[in-house]
């Protein structure tokens, strides 16, 4: 079968995952792309519709092992019809747990069918100069492994006639899941005289947790600890303070420095 469309979904507050994805929308190389960006509120207050005719690539970053639980009331509101499906994780070099398997089984449910996998590395959300994880993440070979799995993608689907000739995949992880998606409700950010109020970190938040008028307010229960706010700071006026956070990230740097190797599942 010929895919003459894509829609690539992802969700990327530090644009790891978006890296990922747009690496492997070039492998595909479909006729035509719709690149739906859910990072953002207001692109989740629409559900997904798709169909058998059209390849659904869907990436998401791993929180805790899980997928995000901020996204499973969006993702389950997916409207399917045997679509032919891309199930994609993204972690920072700890490991993905049942984060992949998670998605399938979500995706599945919503009339999607799973046809590959893939889990890569990005740079952990708590990485910082001061302690490193993954930093650089997707590099270039990443990103060029990525393409590769598109372009099996491709050759996959030419394979087939139909999308009932295609059989789902197996991927790793355990059902009943393990561990929880729940995230710390936690004051970690510092802010430090350079902060000009520019009001970038409260527009790149993916839950509008920071005030927009006030950047150093910031709503503690809605924050999901992705630190898209420091790493997008063009002051770098935001740090992680001491505490619980600048202990997981010093535990990540001195566990995980063994760089981890992307895979996929066709």
């Amino acid at each position: 079968m010929k895919i003459e469309s894509a829609k690539l979904v992802y969700f990327s507050p530090t644009g790891t995952t978006k890296a990922v994805v747009q690496s492997i929308a070039n492998g595909i190389n479909p006729s035509n792309i719709e690149l739906i960006d859910i990072t953002k509120p207001i692109v989740r207050d629409q559900p997904l519709l798709t169909s058998e005719n059209e390849l659904l690539v869907i990436a998401v970053p791993v929180y805790m092992g899980r997928v995000p639980a901020l996204l499973l009331e969006w993702l389950n509101s997916i409207q399917a019809d045997n679509t032919p499906t891309i199930c994609v994780v993204v972690y920072g070099n700890r490991v993905y747990d049942d984060a992949l398997l998670e998605l399938k089984n979500i995706v599945t449910k919503c009339g999607c069918k799973a046809i590959g996998g893939a889990a890569y590395i990005g740079e952990h959300s708590f990485s910082s100069s001061e302690t490193p994880t993954a930093h650089g993440r997707p590099d270039k070979n990443d990103l060029n492994h990525a393409e590769l799995f598109g372009q099996k993608i491709r050759e996959k689907l030419e394979c087939y006639s139909s999308i009932s000739q295609i059989s789902e995949i197996d991927v790793p992880g355990i059902d009943p899941y393990r561990g929880s998606s729940t995230l710390w409700d936690v004051d970690f950010i510092a802010i430090n005289n350079e902060c000009l109020q520019c009001g970038v970190c409260a527009e790149i938040c993916p839950v509008g947790a920071i005030d927009s008028e006030n950047s150093a307010v910031i709503n503690h229960e809605m924050c999901i600890s992705c630190c898209a706010c420091i790493k997008s700071c063009p002051q770098k006026a935001r740090s992680i303070k001491e505490g619980l956070v600048k202990d997981a990230s010093k535990r990540l740097n001195s566990l995980y420095k063994e760089p981890k190797k992307p895979e996929y599942f066709l």
